[in-house]
């Protein structure tokens, strides 16, 4: 398990502009995309706890993330939770990114006896 750069003290209490420039610090830092996302999301959720000044907080970093990094199980987990951060088409573009199509796998159905008329004992012994 990873440990957090951010205690919940400082995730819940620190003003918004000092935050945003410690996650972004931390980001170019480390490259770790899915504690940052996590963060992310905790300050989502303090935009939800009526907090303004965390609205869309930090979009330019989220839209990087989803569109420029591996996509983690981490990305795909809080892709859904960042969905006002991107217009339609970017959305649509990322939806396929983060989760694309299962691949098409064939498979032998059945099979069909050769049409070569012969003994199978002559073909065993050609062999």
């Amino acid at each position: 398990m990873t440990e957090q750069p951010f205690t919940q003290y400082q995730l819940f209490h620190l003003k918004s502009n000092k935050l945003e420039e410690q996650i972004v610090h931390y980001y170019q830092e480390t490259q770790d995309s899915s504690v940052t996302i996590q963060l992310l999301l905790a300050m989502k959720v303090r935009h939800m706890l009526g907090e303004t000044d965390f609205e869309l907080f930090l979009q330019d970093l989220v839209k990087h993330l989803f569109a420029n990094n591996r996509i983690t199980r981490a990305l795909r987990r809080y892709f859904y939770f960042f969905r006002e951060y991107f217009e339609e088409t970017e959305w649509e573009i990322l939806s396929a990114r983060c989760f694309p199509p299962a691949h098409v796998t064939t498979e032998l159905m059945e099979v069909v006896p050769s049409t070569v008329e012969g003994n199978e004992q002559d073909t065993l012994e050609s062999s």
